[in-house]
């Protein structure tokens, strides 16, 4: 009995600690100021590979930095051609852009065969570097967003984008004061567990973290229903269960 005792206290102890460190990161994120961040008024750029991904990945930081004061634009490093919807998949990328309040004139497309939609296919990271770098020298961006080595779903196009990013961070080429954070990738579990994945994403490292209130969650699918040529039935219950239409965590690269 005494030994149950003992094992009784050491897990309410354990518990106890957790739940205050999941209070204490909960209440750190929601402080104007997360480490990774510029202060509010800063102009954000979102870096993605393709339409859809601002809405399917990244609408928690979008929203996130909206709230916060933050100028938002985008740079999408392909149409979406894939499947010969490039033209139609435009249109919806500045629907949904429109949903998340980035204004169409805020919203640049490449299309070129530099960088084809194609999983099959690896971008020149050195191309992708330059391209953005003059697209951040250009705007006087402040903080640029992109994927991390994982990708979130592994698709080359995304990891280019990382590779990209990282080298222009490894070789300071990036103007004095720019950001870049990066999406963290999670493991399937994690990626569908909605918001109950929101304790260990409190607990785990990270430089930032965003979390949608019931109505921006609202906001989010309805910027993900846009992209109506995208909403296959798999994508659909992507909507209903990924933590990515509810929470973003980020690291600083």
């Amino acid at each position: 009995m005494e030994v149950a005792g003992v094992l009784l206290c050491l897990a309410a102890a354990v518990l106890a600690w957790g739940l205050l460190r999941v209070w204490d990161a909960w209440e750190r994120m929601k402080g104007q100021e997360q480490a990774g961040l510029p202060g509010g008024g800063s102009r954000a750029l979102l870096v993605t590979a393709h339409p859809d991904d601002e809405a399917m990945f990244f609408a928690p930081t979008i929203l996130g930095l909206a709230r916060l004061g933050h100028q938002l634009s985008l740079l999408c490093f392909s149409a979406g051609d894939y499947y010969n919807q490039g033209e139609m998949r435009k249109k919806e990328l500045l629907q949904s852009c429109d949903v998340l309040g980035i204004p169409s004139s805020s919203v640049t497309i490449i299309d070129n065969r530099d960088f084809p939609d194609d999983p099959a296919v690896r971008w020149d990271p050195g191309r992708v570097a330059d391209v953005l770098l003059r697209h951040i020298e250009l705007n006087g961006i402040d903080l640029v967003v992109t994927f991390d080595a994982g990708g979130v779903s592994g698709h080359s196009n995304h990891v280019a984008l990382y590779a990209a990013a990282r080298t222009l961070c490894a070789e300071g080429k990036l103007p004095k004061g720019c950001k870049v954070l990066a999406l963290q990738s999670v493991n399937r579990l994690r990626k569908y567990i909605s918001l109950l994945d929101l304790p260990c994403s409190l607990l785990l490292a990270r430089d930032a973290l965003f979390v949608l209130t019931r109505q921006e969650v609202a906001q989010a699918q309805k910027a993900m229903s846009r992209h109506r040529s995208q909403l296959l039935w798999f994508r659909r219950l992507y909507v209903l269960f990924s933590r990515y239409l509810r929470i973003n965590s980020l690291r600083r690269l």
